[in-house]
């Protein structure tokens, strides 16, 4: 779930693997990388995903290591090319990850950004895989073709490719604090930025201002996006933003959703960064976390 940044660098910007778009439509050419000596697997076992021993990254399995049938090229780097493998049960119980099977909704926040961006490739890739086996215009079986990229409908002849929703992620300030929100799903003292899809018909920014007045209670007059982050629950590009209100005041949880509104003073926020006291924030990885960070750093230059 790599971050890509604003024109003006104000979230980091990733570094993902090289998607190799232009190898996906070589004819054979899973076939032909699935013989390659070089190439590895990411082995996914439905949702769950191999770990190194370290549980930072993911254990990739050389290509003739395995019998499962290649599904996907999900890319290359210098050392060769990374397919994509999925195993629906324990198929192979014989091999076991040095980190452990774990769900990227679990240790996504906490992977290397490489690690954490391929695994979110891999499992985008691998739920539409799944999921799209029929035509959803005429319900005929479809063909996997572009090196498991587009799906082809033999019936109708339509074209199909992998999902993405928007949705937007904000950090909201009067200038001087930070406001975070708990949902009714997180153990007590976890915040985190507001969140919600953009609707049919609907502008990123406009979806932004009804997200944050619904959940939190304020109205925001100013906005700046600062970058965007992709992420397979159930597959969402988050666009991230910081946003302005004028009405601090009127913050209150929506009382179903988020169940806590809180405004941080920026001590307050610098001490949960550095893993103080009893306020938990997102995971290194995530693109909440960079916006905490990057308002933090913010208030932090104009002390």
């Amino acid at each position: 779930m790599p971050l890509t940044g604003a024109p003006d660098g104000l979230l980091p910007v990733g570094t993902p693997i090289d998607r190799a778009a232009a190898l996906r439509d070589q004819p054979g050419i899973l076939d032909e990388l699935a013989e390659d000596p070089t190439s590895r697997v990411l082995v996914l076992r439905g949702a769950r995903a191999p770990l190194t021993a370290d549980g930072l990254g993911l254990q990739l399995r050389p290509v003739h290591d395995t019998d499962l049938v290649v599904r996907a090229l999900l890319g290359r780097d210098d050392a060769g090319a990374v397919l994509l493998a999925l195993e629906y049960d324990d198929a192979d119980p014989s091999w076991r990850p040095l980190g452990g099977w774990a769900e990227l909704r679990t240790v996504g926040g906490t992977l290397r950004a490489r690690d954490a961006d391929l695994a979110t490739l891999a499992m985008s890739v691998a739920r539409w895989l799944r999921d799209a086996e029929f035509c959803p215009a005429c319900g005929a079986r479809t063909e996997v073709r572009q090196a498991g990229w587009s799906r082809h409908c033999p019936s109708c002849g339509r074209e199909h490719f992998p999902r993405t929703d928007p949705a937007v992620i904000v950090a909201v300030t009067d200038g001087n604090r930070l406001l975070l929100g708990s949902n009714a799903a997180w153990p007590q003292g976890r915040y985190s930025c507001f969140a919600g899809f953009v609707e049919a018909g609907e502008s990123a920014e406009a979806a932004l201002v009804r997200e944050i007045e619904e959940e939190s209670g304020v109205r925001i007059a100013a906005v700046e996006y600062l970058g965007s982050q992709a992420w397979p629950y159930p597959r969402s590009l988050m666009l991230g933003y910081l946003a302005h209100t004028s009405d601090p005041d009127a913050a209150r949880p929506d009382g179903t959703e988020i169940v806590e509104v809180r405004w941080f003073e920026a001590d307050e926020i610098g001490a949960a960064l550095a893993g103080e006291g009893d306020v938990t924030l997102p995971g290194a990885a995530s693109i909440s976390r960079a916006l905490i960070e990057h308002w933090h750093r913010t208030v932090r230059r104009g002390r």
